[in-house]
């Protein structure tokens, strides 16, 4: 790849990024589809997240994607939100337009057209269970909210982030979510059996927690379908007691094919060529 002085930069916000697929993936679809664009990773907390944006929106960037833990801290550094992000409450993709950033979220749209392809769990006739209040379980729950499942049992180590969430699809979406105790393991376990899907959007079982998992294998029975936002490892330990479990599983990274392939289209009006991002991830995941 050729960098000039016309070079449109792409940074990827968050911390830690080492695990990261996406630079590799969005470079392999720039090459392809003939765009002088140039993605790279800036490892950044909430403490330094507005020194670093201010130093973007001056300089030649078309935008910055964002990842854990920034998804939410980012919305209050963004000048507008298209209105799904805005009901969503975090963001993973902004746009620099007339120099102003303008806040999108496409990890809802990545994962359901993942679980659409890889299952065929009907979202208004099921219910979730998610363990993670994040970014990603917001992007999550907020898009199953929309198109019309019929509960969400939302759960996290941090209190304040469930009952947010929960309050906010509720709010904004449709009254279907319910916050869930971290604390009450009981109460926690029998509302995850009851789920056709249950989700880990922890981010747990990544590189430094790969021994961790947000549920026992035991509350998991065969015909559950399991996700895990993470897909570096491809299997998690949650993951792994799950198909253990004889439940189906699913792990991030078509979420994170899709929701890449729909950052480049809003980063460059042009249409994204997913095959040659798949190609590349399954070399990476092959090490290639």
């Amino acid at each position: 790849m050729q960098v000039d002085i016309n070079t449109k930069m792409i940074a990827l916000l968050g911390k830690p990024l080492g695990q990261s697929f996406a630079a590799r993936m969005q470079n392999a679809a720039y090459r392809a589809a003939g765009l002088n664009m140039l993605y790279f990773y800036v490892e950044v907390e909430n403490e330094h997240l507005p020194d670093v944006i201010n130093g973007i929106r001056n300089m030649n960037f078309a935008g910055f994607a964002v990842t854990k833990p920034n998804k939410v801290a980012v919305l209050q550094y963004l000048d507008e939100l298209d209105p799904l992000c805005a009901k969503m409450g975090a963001s993973n993709t902004v746009l620099i337009k007339d120099g102003r950033l303008i806040g999108y979220n496409t990890d809802g749209v990545g994962f359901l057209r993942s679980m659409q392809e890889e299952t065929e769990l009907k979202v208004e006739q099921s219910s979730f269970f998610c363990a993670g209040a994040g970014g990603a379980g917001r992007a999550v729950c907020s898009v199953l909210a929309y198109h019309g499942a019929r509960h969400i049992y939302i759960m996290d180590a941090n209190p304040e982030a469930a009952r947010a969430l929960v309050d906010d699809i509720n709010n904004n979406f449709a009254p279907v979510a319910e916050y869930v105790d971290f604390a009450d393991k009981t109460a926690a376990y029998q509302k995850a059996a009851l789920a056709d899907m249950v989700m880990n959007n922890t981010g747990l079982g990544m590189h430094s927690s790969a021994d961790k998992t947000p549920l026992p294998k035991e509350i998991l029975r065969p015909g559950q379908i399991c996700f895990d936002a993470t897909y570096n490892p491809s299997e998690t330990l949650f993951l792994k007691q799950a198909r253990e479990a004889g439940c189906q599983t699913m792990n991030g990274l078509g979420m994170s094919l899709y929701q890449g392939a729909a950052q480049i289209e809003i980063w460059s009006g042009a249409e994204a060529p997913v095959q040659v991002m798949r190609d590349e991830l399954m070399d990476i995941l092959a090490g290639k």
